[in-house]
């Protein structure tokens, strides 16, 4: 693999790693506070999963530049500073009401759905490898987080409004979750990653049948222009040093 190809490639899976990696501490926060104790314990086991999965793609960027796999993913993500993350803003904000969290994790479920059965034929055999083992795990993510959206959706007038509010916030920033960025976009000509419009497009027709039979309308409009990856909300410092606070205190521990 070329020098630049595999460059590019460290980075996107460095966004995808990022995301998983913040999605699960705002996942994790609603730990002894969820709605339901069977709920506390289910969102709990998401957060791991998205944990795990974090690591995957660590692991991959580690073998890509010789690192070693081990400690690889604990300096990524104790050693950075927020700047250097590549997650997108959705996976920032704070959670919300129970809606807001769920209704994030459905959208960030059903696009890695899209990009994960791409990425399992991808010309990448690692990555390839990697997707389809991670695939396994997100059907059940999926499963659980549609079943709550059509629940609210339909459940009362009150949690219909909550869930509408939260959609027409989420919906365009979900579209980040797509983007490549130029250096990227060669990774898709090398059907080694999916390509933007193709990933978009799939997403918007699967989440718009099911936003639309949950009583949930999607924000009409042209489609956003994503901003880069480089881009975050004021809310990502703080989550960063929350998670790396014990990391900086005790800096080389045997984890």
């Amino acid at each position: 693999m070329k020098a630049e190809i595999r460059a590019a490639l460290a980075g996107y899976l460095l966004g995808l790693g990022d995301d998983e990696l913040i999605l699960a501490h705002r996942d994790s926060e609603w730990t002894g506070h969820a709605p339901i104790l069977e709920e506390d314990i289910a969102f709990a086991n998401i957060a791991l999963d998205e944990m795990g999965h974090a690591s995957v793609w660590y692991r991959l960027i580690a073998e890509l530049s010789g690192s070693d796999p081990e400690r690889h993913p604990d300096e990524l993500i104790f050693s950075r500073e927020p700047s250097a993350f590549r997650n997108v803003q959705m996976v920032e904000l704070p959670n919300g009401d129970w809606a807001f969290s769920m209704l994030r994790q459905y959208l960030f479920d059903a696009a890695e759905a899209v990009r994960l059965d791409v990425l399992a034929s991808s010309q990448h055999a690692p990555l390839a490898q990697a997707a389809a083992k991670i695939r396994t795990e997100e059907l059940y993510h999926l499963r659980h987080t549609s079943a709550w959206v059509h629940r609210l959706g339909l459940g009362t007038d009150e949690s219909n409004r909550r869930m509408q509010q939260a959609l027409d916030v989420l919906y365009p920033l979900a579209f980040q979750l797509f983007a490549l960025n130029a250096e990227e976009l060669e990774l898709a000509q090398e059907s080694i990653v999916p390509s933007a419009d193709r990933q978009a497009d799939l997403w918007i027709s699967r989440v718009r049948e099911h936003l639309s039979a949950s009583s949930l309308r999607v924000p009409e409009g042209a489609r956003p222009k994503p901003a880069g990856r480089d881009q975050h909300t004021p809310h990502l410092e703080a989550l960063v040093a929350e998670m790396q606070e014990v990391a900086r205190v005790e800096v080389g521990a045997e984890w």
